[in-house]
């Protein structure tokens, strides 16, 4: 998730140089989409491992 990320930022900075304004403004906001999620995803799965770790040892 996070390598599509850095490829619709690379798109949105490239476009943005390039002069196309639209499909930059949409993949700078694709970008910041998947890298807040990937955020959520690796922050739940840190809870999980935390919480299955306690309830292994335990």
């Amino acid at each position: 998730m996070i390598k599509w990320a850095l490829i619709f930022a690379v798109i949105a900075i490239v476009a943005g140089i390039l002069g196309f304004g639209g499909i930059a403004g949409a993949a700078a906001g694709i970008a910041k989409f998947l890298a807040i999620l990937a955020l959520i995803v690796f922050l739940v799965f840190l809870v999980l491992g935390f919480t299955v770790a306690k309830k292994i040892v335990d």
